[in-house]
């Protein structure tokens, strides 16, 4: 493996790093204080491509590949982690499983518009008892001949308040445990369908997130995508691939937090010098970037991998466990390394640590990342 950047990805990652700089920026702060949704940097984003990063450009997608979407992550969470979060579910989840199980007339009809900003998508999968364990789900959808009937609660569902299109995981028979699960897609405004009131969350406040509620909502038979029963494996699959996108994001959560520390540190001056030159807080930032370089090629080799059109399951779980894993106690280091001001939201890593948490949650909390790894070592 070879993880120089050419060219096209050096230019990708310099056009990333600075939409992040000059448009996300200068209102993060007011965004994160307000929760309030980026809808204008949102449209921004679907312009430069960044919301259909790796679809085929037959659906108008810019055709990229994974280590691209990666660069284009990292730099988006150093600034903002609310804006990242959208563009990775929108490509994770939404257009990779429209487009890699989907049928033509889905791919023309939700995808084309996905994959250029037109549509924004969400990925409904967790319960209130489910979590991410895809064969514990009690949303049903009833075969009733000429269509589906949807019934259930989907929580903790992000861009829930603001999606055109959501791809919700039901039980269609539940004696077939997992080959009795399917996905369908359901349409914004679909009768029955109620989006609940927005989280007020610890961290990512800038992105909606919602319970839903699905009430006799009619399904048509061409929204269910994939073979009958094929959900769990649809789930199982798209998620590997959202594990690449959060651990961009952890990456570059706990890449924008050291890059503030390490600023921050050859300017504050304490005992006649700066801080950087006493040595509690020069290891402290030599640990820091050993780790994220360390989380950094995990990521990398994750998305080299499904480049490759190899299985990255393995590889994803454990860019995920570990990158998360960085970002949480960096961005700790990095309050810490500004001390006082550190808790003033004014520099910014106060909103990275409590970003940052998330990261260990979502697609699969840390143990669940671990049951993954721990199963790929013991199969043979």
């Amino acid at each position: 493996m070879d993880f120089s950047l050419t060219e096209e990805h050096i230019m990708i990652r310099d056009a990333a790093r600075d939409f992040a700089n000059t448009e996300l920026l200068p209102g993060v702060i007011e965004r994160d204080n307000l929760q309030k949704f980026p809808k204008d940097l949102v449209k921004k984003m679907g312009d430069l491509g960044f919301l259909g990063i790796m679809v085929d450009p037959k659906y108008g997608g810019s055709g990229m590949d994974a280590i691209s979407y990666v660069l284009i992550m990292e730099e988006l969470s150093k600034i903002d982690a609310s804006a990242s979060v959208i563009v990775s579910v929108n490509n994770s989840l939404v257009c990779y499983g429209l487009e890699t199980y989907g049928t033509e007339e889905q791919k023309e009809k939700y995808l084309t518009k996905l994959a250029t900003g037109e549509f924004i998508g969400a990925f409904c999968l967790s319960e209130p008892e489910a979590g991410s364990d895809a064969t514990s789900q009690k949303t049903t959808a009833i075969d009733k001949g000429s269509h589906y009937l949807l019934n259930g609660t989907k929580n903790w569902i992000t861009n829930g308040g603001r999606a055109d299109v959501y791809i919700v995981i039901a039980q269609t028979d539940r004696d077939k445990g997992s080959h009795g699960i399917n996905a369908f897609i359901v349409e914004k405004g679909t009768e029955g369908f109620h989006v609940g009131p927005k989280e007020d969350k610890l961290g990512i406040r800038g992105s909606d997130t919602h319970t839903l509620q699905f009430n006799d909502v009619k399904i048509p038979k061409k929204n269910r995508i994939g073979v009958n029963g094929s959900g769990f494996r649809f789930a199982m699959k798209t998620l590997s691939g959202g594990r690449i996108g959060i651990a961009a994001q952890a990456l570059g959560i706990a890449s924008g937090a050291f890059e503030l520390a390490r600023k921050y540190s050859k300017e504050r001056k304490a005992f006649g010098t700066e801080i950087c030159n006493h040595q509690a807080i020069a290891f402290k930032l030599a640990d820091m970037a050993t780790d994220i370089e360390a989380a950094r090629q995990l990521v990398m080799k994750a998305a080299w991998e499904k480049d490759q059109g190899k299985n990255y399951d393995y590889s994803s779980a454990m860019a995920k466990l570990y990158a998360s894993k960085v970002a949480m106690e960096h961005t700790v280091e990095a309050v810490q390394i500004h001390g006082g001001n550190g808790f003033v939201k004014e520099y910014h890593v106060e909103r990275l640590m409590r970003d940052a948490k998330i990261t260990q949650i979502y697609e699969g909390t840390s143990e669940i990342q671990k049951i993954v790894i721990s199963r790929s070592l013991l199969r043979d």
